[in-house]
Order: C-alpha cells, then structure tokens, then sequence
C-alpha cells in the first residue's frame, strides 16, 4: 500500500502541506518513496514540563514540531529517521498516563497519548515502519540511544552528590550520558559522546569516571520509568519557551 502511495499526486500534496505548516524555516521533506502515515499531538515530557508537540509519522521519518497554531503553523522542527529508532511501553503512573519512550542515539524521550487506543496505534505503526526499514536496508536495530533526561522537577538537591541544593543561583544540567540532574561541581567534566555531538558534552563524574575506564555500558541509566512528580512541581510554571530542545544544560 505504501509503495503503491509513494508517487501519487495526492501523497505529494500531503507532505506539501506538512511542508508549508512549518515554513521556510523547516527542511524539505519531499523526497521520492517518502509517504505520510499519520499525525496528531502528543505530550511530550520536556526538561521544565510536559508540552503538547504536534507529530508526523512518515514511512522512513518522525517530524515534531511546537505548535503556533493548530493544524496551520508549527516552528522549531525536529526530523528524527525512523532507522535509528527504538520504543519503549512506560507504565501509567499518576497523571501521566498512555505513555512511551523514544529512543535514538541522539536524542531520548517520552511522550503520552491522550488514550491507550492512540496509544497503541501510534506504537504499532513506528514499530512496523522500523521493522520495513530495516527488512529493506538489511540493517540490524540500533542497540545504544541517548538517555531520557530527568525532568527538573524530579530533583530539588544533586542526583550524584545529594547533597547540593538547586536554587536560581545553582542551577541543575543534566549528564549527556546517564540523563541524570546533577550540580555544577558534580558535572564539571566533558567528554566526547559521538553519536550525540561532534564536541565533549557535558557528563557527571561518576559517569566520567567509567567512561575513562572504558566501563561504558554501567553507565547506562537504570532508573524507573515513572515521570509523575513532572506535573505536581512547582517548576510547572516556567515559560513554555524554555525547552529541552533547546537546552545547552
């Protein structure tokens, strides 16, 4: 069905119209064999809160966007290839319910659905879109992604030193390698995470120190999938302009 879509005009119009929701300031993303799957908002849990991002599944992509105005104008795109990516059922917990993790080896998130049946379509079609991907490319599935960050909200002192207290002045980063929120003194290193950035990026020393070892994979974090307490803090009153995607932290 998809092949059959591919070079359709109606399958053209479709991404066209993708296309000009985001603007000049969006990549292309007609490209032959490329076809639309589906679209819809998803809340996506960012570093200060849970934001509602408008998705677009297409057979070899996933395109997400802030939404400006629904259905019309979307800006800060993200282009994510379907390849690359691995997903993860999270438990519903509290508030937060219809969720799952998005893996990559650049970029690790989750994101909820406004019901388990949206859910499980969302689940069902990224997974057989990889599975057609790779069975075409005769590629095996990414084994490393990126950690999911921990919300800010999860943490009021140091997750590594548990002692420093984060206040305007001290402020929380997050380790690249574990998603950890730590203080300054305790992420004070860099270190050179290809698949994430062609520069050192910011890590914890515990991290560090087993990295220079070369003990990588016990850095990889091992924590709960439960993300309620985002949407209880206080911290949910920060500007919606402050995102992780845009976050050098």
């Amino acid at each position: 069905m998809v092949d059959r879509l591919a070079n359709s005009e109606a399958n053209t119009r479709r991404i066209s119209i993708v296309e000009n929701c985001f603007g000049a300031a969006g990549q292309p993303l007609t490209i032959p064999g490329r076809v639309p799957i589906g679209e819809g908002v998803l809340t996506k849990l960012c570093r200060k809160k849970p934001k509602a991002r408008q998705f677009f599944l297409f057979n070899d992509i996933l395109v997400y966007g802030n939404i400006v105005i629904q259905k019309k104008k979307y800006n800060k795109q993200h282009i994510i290839p379907l390849e690359n990516v691995t997903i993860d059922s999270i438990k519903d917990e509290g508030d937060l319910r219809n969720g799952w993790l998005i893996k990559t080896p650049t970029k690790s998130f989750a994101v909820y659905a406004a019901t388990a049946t949206e859910k499980s379509e969302w689940m069902n079609h990224i997974n057989k879109c990889v599975t057609d991907l790779l069975s075409k490319s005769g590629k095996t599935p990414s084994n490393e992604h990126a950690a999911v960050w921990d919300p800010d909200s999860e943490a009021t002192v140091c997750m590594r030193c548990q002692k420093a207290k984060f206040t305007p002045v001290n402020r929380r980063h997050h380790c690249r390698k574990c998603g950890f929120v730590v203080c300054g003194p305790c992420s004070e290193k860099r270190f050179l995470l290809p698949s994430q950035s062609s520069k050192p990026v910011r890590i914890c020393d515990f991290c560090y120190d087993l990295l220079s070892t070369g003990n990588m994979a016990t850095c990889q974090p091992t924590r709960s999938d439960s993300y309620s307490q985002s949407l209880k803090s206080p911290l949910n009153d920060m500007s919606d302009d402050d995102d992780d995607d845009d976050s050098s932290d």
